[in-house]
């Protein structure tokens, strides 16, 4: 779904310490939805930058002496492109960086205090659970700590069962779900079963994806279970290939899947080694590869706002794209040299202070 942004106006505002600044009013799709500063959108373009590179749109650049109220009006369009144009790329409409920012900044600009709340969630079985939340929580969030309490994909200890059971009987939501993010998987992502081939070939495994690693359930040949994970941080690359279609003949109808495989380059014992994963949801398992990158890089480039990012080479060219197609799906997250510099702040119209914003 295409998010349609414009700034039909600006206003400018005093603070407290008698220095004048400019707000845009941010619409989406016709209607009012936060109003931010220059020096903010700044600050977010360059989170955004450190993400995807040099595939975003250009920002407007900064103007070091006094403006004119037609280069404002020149500002105020300018910006109006850049969020049109920065929410053409999928990729950047689904990331953590667009979306918390665009959330806070809705926040603040109505003055909206999280507090909270309690939400009545009707399962099929006409069952209803209550759960107690904040309002800035997500639907999906909260939604998500049901499932992998209710379908045991997440594991707690003994000791963690025990809480939680009691904390479900003296009907405490909030410290439910306090402990339940403790508990191990919890969050993760837990695809269907597959085969791959570690440690033997044909080795059936169940696979859970999240913080920053891939678990996986392992049976082997011999009906023995291993679990065994692959920290992220060790993943070099991964690669999909389309291998064929396979006739599902388990089902009450035959159909027609796709058969994919998704390999990885993990370094185990100082040893490169590639191990392949046999599953129909090679794609799914590889995005969610990449939004753990992603992840990680926004909290590295938070934490060290000088860090430099480096990418190989593709072929001949050295910009950084990620490619998508029916054959192969090629990932890997190397860092890119360009050191990124905090900017300074901008200056609006003709008596407003650089200082001042």
């Amino acid at each position: 779904m295409k998010m349609h942004f414009c700034i039909p106006v600006s206003q400018q505002r005093s603070d407290a310490l008698g220095g004048r600044y400019v707000l845009y009013s941010v619409h989406l799709d016709g209607f009012l939805f936060c109003r931010v500063r220059y020096s903010q959108l700044h600050g977010w373009n360059e989170q955004l930058r450190r993400v995807f590179g040099n595939c975003l749109p250009p920002f407007p650049p900064k103007y070091y002496l006094a403006m004119t109220t037609a280069m404002a009006d020149e500002r105020r369009d300018q910006l109006e492109q850049y969020l049109q144009n920065v929410t053409m790329d999928p990729n950047v409409l689904r990331s953590d960086v667009f979306v918390e920012f665009l959330k806070l900044a809705q926040l603040n600009t109505f003055d909206i205090a999280t507090k909270k709340a309690y939400l009545d969630i009707f399962l099929p079985n006409e069952q209803s659970i209550r759960i107690e939340i904040i309002t800035s929580d997500t639907a999906e969030r909260v939604l998500e700590a049901i499932q992998d309490i209710e379908k045991g994909w997440a594991k707690p200890t003994q000791a963690q069962r025990q809480k939680l059971e009691a904390f479900q009987k003296e009907d405490s939501q909030t410290k439910f779900l306090e402990l339940a993010r403790e508990v191990r998987h919890y969050g993760y992502l837990q695809l269907d079963p597959c085969t791959c081939d570690y440690p033997e070939s044909g080795s059936g495994a169940v696979l859970s994806v999240g913080n920053n690693e891939i678990s996986c359930c392992i049976t082997l040949p011999d009906s023995q279970t291993q679990d065994i994970v692959f920290q992220m941080s060790r993943v070099k690359c991964w690669q999909v290939t389309f291998l064929g279609t396979l006739l599902d003949t388990d089902g009450p109808q035959r159909t027609l899947n796709q058969n994919l495989e998704l390999r990885f380059q993990y370094s185990e014992d100082s040893c490169w080694q590639w191990f392949v994963i046999y599953t129909k949801q090679a794609f799914l398992l590889s995005s969610c590869l990449k939004k753990m990158i992603s992840e990680k890089m926004v909290k590295l480039a938070a934490e060290n706002t000088e860090m430099q990012i480096e990418v190989p080479e593709q072929s001949k060219s050295k910009k950084y794209h990620i490619q998508q197609s029916q054959q192969k799906d090629y990932s890997s997250f190397l860092s890119r040299k360009s050191k990124i510099k905090i900017a300074k702040d901008d200056c609006v119209f003709g008596n407003i202070k650089e200082e001042d914003l």
